[in-house]
């Protein structure tokens, strides 16, 4: 299992929009999501070993994001016939199991991961509120183990820039993780 870290930011790029089945058996479309600042858009997935290692941390500072007018959604684009523990059953587990406060969606097709230009698990999109991609980087310096409690909430603190100034930071540090499990056709 390969880590793989996506390209630097692309500032400005304009987030693309979807139409996605939830693990709350509702459909959420991108303007859905958006909140009054901006939006974190996640690709994740349940069996990442990086995922795992920030889980907690992810949980509290999407949480956190909302007091700034930053929503999150959480889209899992992986192949769900080779990694069942991503089918969309487990997601809703997981999703439940964590208190989720943001909708955990599946990209069936992959559709959406491509579009996104996506590469890993976890890889973050930050937007402004124009939907202006503004954050491109890590959650903090974890790895497959969870950084030391005092790091630096890099995501954290990245969005709420961006809440307060519509701009993200120049110096981005960019997540790893394991490559998105591509299908294959």
């Amino acid at each position: 299992m390969a880590a793989l870290e996506p390209p630097a930011c692309d500032f400005g790029r304009k987030a693309h929009d979807f139409d996605l089945p939830g693990v709350d058996g509702r459909h959420w479309t991108l303007q859905q999501c958006m909140g009054e600042k901006g939006l974190l858009v996640m690709f994740i997935c349940n069996h990442c070993p990086y995922v795992k290692a920030i889980h907690e941390r992810l949980i509290r500072d999407t949480l956190e994001l909302k007091n700034f007018g930053i929503e999150s959604v959480a889209i899992m684009s992986n192949d769900t016939v080779e990694y069942p523990e991503d089918s969309f059953e487990n997601i809703k587990r997981i999703a439940g199991q964590a208190n989720y406060s943001f909708p955990y969606l599946l990209d069936e097709t992959q559709a959406v991961a491509k579009a996104y230009a996506a590469v890993c698990t976890p890889d973050f999109f930050g937007y402004n509120a124009d939907y202006a991609l503004q954050y491109r980087g890590r959650l903090d310096a974890s790895r497959k183990e969870t950084a030391p409690a005092d790091t630096i909430r890099d995501l954290f603190e990245a969005m709420k820039q961006v809440a307060q100034t519509g701009k993200g930071p120049v110096l981005q540090t960019p997540s790893i993780g394991c490559s998105i499990k591509w299908k294959q056709n």
